[in-house]
């Protein structure tokens, strides 16, 4: 078969980093280019030093037309201008990785129109898809917990608390992303008003309506490096084996995602594009507990991931991968 040739604009970040290492391994991809305007002319290896010895890429400023998928591994805001000042063959698919286009009422730039990224809710309309617009990574940890309530349609006011390691926050330097700070330190920030709460009002109402629910959402920045654990708190009367069985039947065709029968952590999903799920019950309350890692599962590996979809591939190709258990 022939291989997908692909772009990568924002390669010098996280995500365009971890972009590079899934690709370069991918067996049906080959990378035209790197881009990266403050690197170009770098071997890619000098700024992802763990590559040395995998690959002879070098960053370059200058855009490629001969491509089949561009990734935008970009800022937030970023994509959109990008876009603007760029011209695009329409041949060519995009994924992007940014929040900029995955609300239905800004999905749509030019004559390209997105399709939001979540394989477990919108597989069909991905693969008939000509560009993507991936979830946020908090966002796909809280939505693959509660996908399976909202399909059955009993979803009230759900409380949740998510935990995030701190390559969540971007390789640009901040007070809160220093070692001195991150090391033995938590903190919660952006309390209810979390930039990806949008996107999954959006999801959860796609399968459910508007009626009677919300999620109340404080995340909380880790003393890690990655990875997402998050549990939501549900008011539901039904029994335990009952829920349970929502979330097989509902997962029973996501190669990624799997309910756990014991309580999960978070080593489980690190370097992987799982999701995994534990559910438990006390009283009327259940707690759901998922986690993902947020380069992953919560970006690149998506990424991929959709674009296997998008390209009629094996959804799981170039995405199997090991925990770093250990």
């Amino acid at each position: 078969m022939k291989k997908i040739k692909a772009g990568i604009v924002g390669g010098a970040g996280y995500t365009g980093g971890e972009m590079i290492r899934l690709l370069i391994n991918h067996p049906l991809v080959s990378i035209s280019f790197i881009h990266s305007t403050s690197n170009a002319g770098n071997p890619v290896s000098k700024i992802h030093a763990d590559l040395v010895g995998e690959t002879d890429l070098v960053f370059t400023d200058t855009l490629q037309n001969d491509i089949d998928v561009l990734f935008l591994c970009v800022g937030h805001g970023d994509a959109n201008k990008f876009l603007i000042a760029n011209s695009i063959a329409d041949n060519i698919s995009i994924i992007d990785l940014s929040q900029d286009f995955r609300l239905s009422s800004k999905s749509t730039i030019g004559n390209r129109s997105f399709v939001y990224g979540l394989p477990e809710l919108n597989k069909t309309a991905i693969q008939s898809a000509h560009n993507i617009a991936n979830p946020g990574c908090f966002a796909t940890a809280i939505q693959l917990g509660l996908l399976p309530l909202a399909k059955a349609g009993i979803l009230g006011d759900v409380y949740t608390t998510g935990i995030t390691g701190s390559t969540g926050a971007g390789q640009g330097l901040s007070t809160t992303s220093h070692f001195s700070w991150r090391a033995n330190n938590i903190q919660a920030y952006k309390s209810l008003q979390h930039q990806h709460i949008n996107e999954i009002h959006q999801s959860l109402q796609q399968l459910q309506g508007n009626d009677g629910m919300y999620v109340n959402f404080v995340p909380w920045r880790g003393d890690f490096t990655r990875g997402i654990y998050i549990s939501s708190i549900i008011d539901c009367g039904l029994p335990i084996e009952e829920v349970r069985r929502l979330y097989s039947d509902y997962y029973a065709d996501s190669p990624f995602t799997h309910v756990s029968e014991t309580m999960i952590d978070l080593k489980q999903v690190v370097n992987t594009n799982k999701c995994l799920i534990y559910i438990e019950k006390q009283g009327t309350k259940i707690v759901v507990h998922s986690a993902i890692d947020n380069l992953l599962k919560g970006a690149c590996g998506q990424a991929v991931q959709n674009m296997n979809l998008v390209f009629g591939l094996d959804e799981t190709a170039g995405l199997k991968l090991k925990a770093n258990y250990f």
